[in-house]
């Protein structure tokens, strides 16, 4: 997310501060499906699961029932277990130790939860902070009271058995935690036809309406490159999709340059006259757009913000409660907030306080409905009818194997996660997406998408190919699309579909046209929009200029397709799948002796991970140096004296190959220290170099060299250089630059990625490494 406004539409340098997708892509990387499903199966136990047994001659207890019988008491740690007992497995409630040991105690939490009166699980809350309090305050009491005596079980049978009208007169009683627990007994077919027959549209649109499937367009680039970023746009339209957002995910976060990305989007949108029909988003913090608004009135149209489903966990995006109700008041607009979220971000943040996957997700959805309640209350304050326009995007498999790892886990919590977004009021879409090492390939990918789109997701992603050319992960292409509505009968958005019969990618019956999957073509009707006088021939040698140039930096654009309208064209077909292929490589690639013999000054050190396979599936142990390392720093710390404010460090992060191919590592190392030098930083001669090292071990080093320092009040710097984004064809690394005083390396655990900035895809085909120092200095200056 970066760019300079000076200079609408060349390379920028990739700045970030920490978003949710950025601090998660310091925790997952890619590799293949097949390679890792091997590796999977042998890997080690986890932590204890959950055994709950059968009530004594089939007595029909409750969940409170069991666990007074079973503990005297009501013990609130064995109520989070049985709770997290009744979901269906998945790797992340097995890290917090919610998971069912086997299908028959499965069996039996479901049974004890299903006989659970809702009265008694709202009067126990699993987990209480300023967010579930918030969340609460939003929940129709006078509702919430007259379905008390349901048990969990009558509830799941109204949602079966009864009509749309009659389950929207109940929704909005239902508390975020009794909707978690109601999706737990749920069949996958069941959450099907639950899905199928609740819809939340967007006001004065078709977005989320029955029979309806739109599309987010995520144009993003590697370097924020205003280019890449516009023609993603122009490619999606060729094909007829993207009517809910333009919404790209940016590299920097600085406000220059998503402002710059913001006016980019928002002059396309205003060049058709389609400002009443879709808005455009850069998906950087909110305070960030905020501040972006306030500089550029009016270059802003939705704002984006990842929700979490504890304070704790907000707290790692900086933000909390009382942030974004300000940010809410002040949505009095057509178009108020988007907010993204997903299963597993709390607990792999280190924030699952003992409870499931499935009930932080709810909670998220809870914290986005009262959010609608404050931006609906905000228009009508500002004398203006209450028509929020909010919704979310659901990042299901975003993070990785140790939240879930197969195909069928990802299917599952689709379907959670869309019943549950239904049922707190929201307009919920989805990005059924895989990190490239799960164990979901590209063709697994479909088989999911088959499964999951008859409940009806509002919108899903939408990208030239499956391969996001930025983030490195699995997702939907636009072709895609082209599919589901093919096969599903879905229809986009009312609006933009006569839109696209008036761009002429398709006729008045709703079939391709001759220029159907060209985007030169949309470019010829967006310069000619914009008064363009030039012949077509001109125009269009010019868009083939712009497409090659933008393939040129690795980024994919889809021209045409294949034998069906829905496929991609052969050779684009292969080059995706050799970007997953080499995926595969990158992964468990490693840095060898030599290579580490040769990084001048090198200090190997290594984290608690055993070997490739513990790191990959197990990322905490990635994130706490072993003993032995932890030695030798404080070892180091002990011959620096305090001398040093700067210390480098290596890791192979989750691609070691964007460090160990020429003409990367080397010459960054040399432009940044000279950089360094002539800006009188003391920078340590040593670079720690960390096998099998995540972002989070360049904190704890910073711990064991500054923490103990007496200038409490003096700035002290790690520079985190990690091989990152497998599955770019780039083999790209970034510096993560934290450098707070002394006082916050002192307290374990205080300096983390709120508090970072970073300078991504670092690369010889990207982000040129000298280019890269000369932004890493700037952005240290400005933190220290």
């Amino acid at each position: 997310m970066l760019k300079q406004l000076i200079d609408r539409f060349g390379y920028q340098i990739p700045v970030q501060a920490m978003s949710r997708r950025g601090f998660l892509l310091g925790l997952i990387c890619s590799a293949s499906a097949h390679l890792i499903g091997r590796r999977y199966r042998s890997a080690v136990a986890g932590p204890k699961r959950v055994h709950v047994a059968v009530p004594p001659n089939g007595s029909p207890e409750d969940i409170f029932g069991y666990i007074r019988r079973t503990m005297g008491t009501l013990d609130k740690n064995l109520y989070r277990q049985i709770l997290g007992a009744a979901n269906d497995f998945k790797e992340g409630d097995e890290s917090e130790g919610v998971a069912a040991a086997n299908n028959k105690s499965r069996e039996n939490a479901r049974a004890l939860l299903e006989r659970t009166r809702i009265g008694d699980l709202t009067a126990h809350s699993v987990f209480e902070d300023a967010v579930s309090r918030f969340i609460d305050q939003a929940v129709d009491e006078k509702t919430t009271k007259t379905l008390a005596d349901w048990s969990v079980g009558e509830l799941r049978r109204f949602l079966l058995d009864t009509s749309e009208t009659q389950i929207h007169d109940i929704m909005p009683g239902l508390p975020s935690d009794v909707i978690a627990c109601v999706v737990k007994l749920m069949t996958n077919e069941q959450l099907v036809a639950v899905g199928q027959k609740v819809f939340n549209s967007l006001p004065d649109s078709k977005i989320g309406a029955k029979g309806y499937m739109g599309a987010r367009i995520q144009p993003n680039s590697p370097t924020d490159n205003l280019d890449d970023i516009q023609w993603q746009v122009f490619n999606g339209w060729a094909f007829a999709v993207g009517d809910v957002l333009l919404g790209t995910n940016p590299v920097s976060s600085e406000v220059e340059s998503v402002a710059a990305v913001e006016l980019a989007l928002a002059d396309i949108i205003r060049t058709f006259e389609l400002e009443n029909v879709m808005p455009h988003c850069v998906l950087a913090h909110v305070d960030v757009q905020a501040e972006v608004e306030n500089s550029i009135p009016g270059s802003t149209a939705l704002w984006f913000q990842s929700l979490a489903g504890v304070e704790d966990a907000n707290t790692t995006f900086d933000i909390g409660v009382e942030k974004m109700v300000q940010h809410a008041a002040t949505r009095v607009g057509k178009y108020g907030l988007y907010f993204e979220t997903g299963q597993g971000a709390d607990a792999t943040n280190g924030h699952g306080k003992g409870f499931d996957m499935v009930i932080h997700e709810a909670r998220k959805y809870g914290f986005a409905r009262a959010l609608t309640h404050e931006v609906r209350q905000a228009q009508v304050s500002a004398g203006k009818s209450p028509a929020p326009w909010v919704h979310v995007n659901d990042v299901a498999g975003f993070i990785g194997p140790e939240i879930f790892r197969t195909r069928e886990q990802l299917v599952r919590c689709c379907l959670e996660d869309i019943v549950m977004g239904k049922l707190h009021g929201l307009t919920i879409g989805l990005d059924i997406c895989s990190t490239l090492h799960m164990d979901v390939d590209l063709d697994d990918l479909d088989w999911c998408i088959d499964q999951i789109m008859p409940a009806g997701p509002a919108y899903l992603m939408a990208l030239p190919t499956k391969n996001d050319p930025m983030l490195g992960y699995l997702t939907t292409g636009f072709q895609d699309h082209v599919r589901i509505r093919e096969k599903f009968g879905y229809k986009v958005n009312d609006r933009m579909w006569q839109f696209f019969k008036t761009l002429g990618v398709i006729d008045n019956h709703g079939h391709p046209t001759q220029h159907f999957g060209q985007p030169t073509w949309v470019y010829l009707q967006y310069r000619r929009a914009k008064g363009d006088t030039r012949s077509d021939i001109e125009v269009l040698a010019e868009g083939r200029q712009k497409v090659a140039e933008i393939q040129a930096r690795g980024v994919n654009i889809a021209e045409g397709y294949g034998n069906r309208p829905w496929h991609l064209e052969s050779r684009l077909d292969r080059r995706i799948r050799h970007l997953y292929d080499d995926s595969k490589e990158c992964i468990w690639a490693r840095l060898s002796d030599d290579f580490v013999a040769s990084i001048p000054s090198a200090v190997p050190v290594s984290s608690q991970s055993k070997d490739r396979e513990d790191y990959i599936l197990h990322p905490p142990t990635g994130e706490i140096l072993s003993s032995a390392s932890t030695k030798k720093i404080d070892q180091l710390r002990v011959v620096h004296a305090g001398v040093y404010d700067v210390q480098i460090v290596i890791s192979d992060g989750l691609n070691a190959y964007a460090l160990t191919d020429p003409a990367h590592l080397a010459p960054y190392l040399k432009h940044v220290r000279a950089a360094l030098k002539d800006a009188d930083y003391k920078l340590s001669p040593e670079n720690l170099v960390v096998r099998s090292g995540r972002v989070r071990a360049g904190y704890r080093i910073g711990e064991v060299l500054y923490g103990q320092l007496p200038e409490v009040d003096s700035n002290r710097a790690i520079l985190h250089i990690i091989g990152e984004r497998p599955g770019s064809g780039h083999h790209a690394f970034s510096v993560y630059i934290t450098a707070p005083q002394v006082s916050t390396w002192a307290k374990k655990g205080l300096a983390d990625h709120n508090i970072t900035k970073v300078v991504s895809g670092i690369a010889d085909t990207a982000l040129a490494p000298a280019q890269a120092a000369t932004e890493t200095l700037k952005i240290l200056n400005q933190l220290a």
